[in-house]
């Protein structure tokens, strides 16, 4: 099955060029200008208030859209009745007396480099909600919260304050989500993902290399599948790098594409408009550097690598993904988010076992695996935190739809297991418990608010940071305490 190499979206929420800085591409770094009084700010405030950088610098954070069951993956419960513990069996990972899926091999052979928080928890059971908690850290969802779409009011997720908060580097956003947007099956985006009360203009950026879908899901083409229907044969297109001016309030009426094969002039004219409509906020010489420098570009190429690094990721949405968030991490990107899955992929309300046995857990553990090797081979693991989590976990008892033939799992917000791994992590360390059934934590209960502190403790962001909503009111940046217990 071939591959489609058209070009996908990167998206921003303002235009980020003025004609001085067009005519200045590629004679100087984004950092001369954008990056260094943000950085000197940062490690005067760490130096005031006595914190210190994390171990890690880097960040990339793997969603699990829809809701990783813990019983069949991280915190198995093989004494419980079956209609609790399930169908799959645990096996011994490469740490003594941890035991995970026995769908997860390759992972189980690497223990010691990967931690478990099998005890973080959040009180909604809903799909957007849910979402909005996991990506932004905030328990709390605000006022104008709306389940069916973002609102200016939401709070910022945490790929937007990591944006804020840390200078970029050269021509590279400092933050970045890839392969797609989250969007639901109707056709309604997800809201959190977004920067919400930082305001439009610092939405983070949006790699589009998957195109929406409202029929399958999982790792396309070769995992690609329905929920009730198993496999799916479709020509989904994975496509490389192009950049393409954000839909924002302000900018609605410059949408056509540029393309880095197009003509120059007609890039720069394009740019030219932008800046004179208003809103050119920090980012405004990151489009240059992105359309000028090579360097950049090939940070966004997955399937110009080599034939042997393709195949040890997996030739797949999955494989691509994490392959391209090493490749943007080792380039300066601090922290990429890497959506496993569009419209809810990991939502198994029906079929749970055959969906995760044979089309979501081999692309997985295959490319998170492939990452752990690759960051490491590289000298990038102990640099770099990688924390895989969900909107919420999988209820601790079995059930079956109305009509539908084979049994799943439900929403569960009370309990998730949230995987970590790099980044000064102790291997094989464990975090929290559940209960006999898998369906509350038992010791040492953790919220997303702590999950949040953990990722911008790794990328030495201070204790007292704040970032400043739209009507220009601090607001503090960690509500939780970083999970200490997993790191070296």
């Amino acid at each position: 099955m071939s591959s489609d190499f058209r070009s996908p979206r990167l998206r921003h929420s303002a235009a980020r060029s003025t004609r001085r800085a067009f005519l200045k591409a590629g004679s100087i770094g984004l950092a001369g200008g954008l990056g260094l009084d943000r950085l000197a700010a940062l490690e005067a405030l760490a130096g005031s208030t006595g914190a210190l950088p994390g171990k890690a610098k880097n960040v990339i954070y793997i969603f699990l859209s829809g809701g990783l069951s813990q019983l069949e993956s991280f915190d198995m419960k093989p004494d419980a009745p079956s209609d609790i513990r399930g169908e799959f069996r645990p096996i011994a990972t490469k740490t003594p007396g941890l035991h995970i899926c026995e769908h997860l091999p390759e992972l189980a052979k690497r223990s010691d480099s990967w931690a478990l928080c099998r005890s973080l928890s959040h009180g909604s059971n809903d799909h957007s909600k849910g979402h909005c908690i996991m990506l932004t850290g905030r328990s709390d969802t605000t006022p104008s919260f709306d389940p069916t779409k973002p609102t200016e009011g939401d709070w910022p997720s945490i790929a937007a304050l990591a944006a804020e908060m840390l200078p970029s580097q050269e021509a590279l956003p400092s933050s970045l989500i890839l392969p797609e947007k989250l969007i639901h099956r109707g056709g309604r985006t997800i809201p959190g993902q977004f920067g919400g009360l930082l305001g439009r203009h610092k939405d983070p950026f949006f790699l589009e290399a998957a195109p929406y879908d409202a029929v399958g899901y999982g790792a396309f083409p070769q995992y690609d599948f329905h929920h009730a229907d198993g496999p799916l044969d479709r020509q989904i297109p994975y496509r490389t790098f192009s950049l393409e001016l954000p839909d924002t309030i302000d900018f609605e009426r410059f949408q056509d594409r540029l393309t880095l094969r197009g003509v120059l002039d007609e890039q720069q004219r394009h740019l030219e408009a932008a800046s004179t409509a208003g809103g050119v906020d920090r980012y405004r010489d990151m489009a240059v550097g992105l359309l000028s420098d090579p360097k950049v570009q090939a940070a966004f190429d997955v399937h110009g690598v080599d034939a042997a690094t393709q195949d040890r990721y997996g030739r797949n949405s999955f494989g691509w993904s994490l392959l391209m968030a090493r490749q943007l991490v080792e380039s300066g990107v601090r922290l990429v988010q890497v959506n496993l899955g569009n419209n809810e992929t990991w939502d198994n309300h029906q079929a749970i076992f055959p969906n995760l046995r044979d089309y979501l857990f081999p692309p997985t553990d295959r490319a998170v695996s492939a990452l752990l090797d690759d960051l490491g081979e590289r000298g990038l693991l102990d640099d770099t935190l990688v924390v895989m989590a969900g909107e919420f976990g999988r209820t601790p008892k079995i059930s079956t739809l109305r009509g539908v033939p084979l049994p799943g799992r439900d929403h569960w917000g009370a309990v998730q297991t949230v995987w970590f791994a790099g980044g000064g992590i102790t291997g094989g360390a464990v975090l929290g418990s559940t209960d006999k059934f898998g369906g509350h934590p038992a010791s040492d209960p953790r919220r997303p608010e702590d999950l949040a502190a953990t990722i911008y403790d790794a990328l030495g962001i201070p204790k007292d940071a704040h970032w400043t909503d739209t009507a220009g009111r601090p607001m503090p940046l960690y509500h939780g305490e970083p999970m200490r217990e997993l790191f070296s």
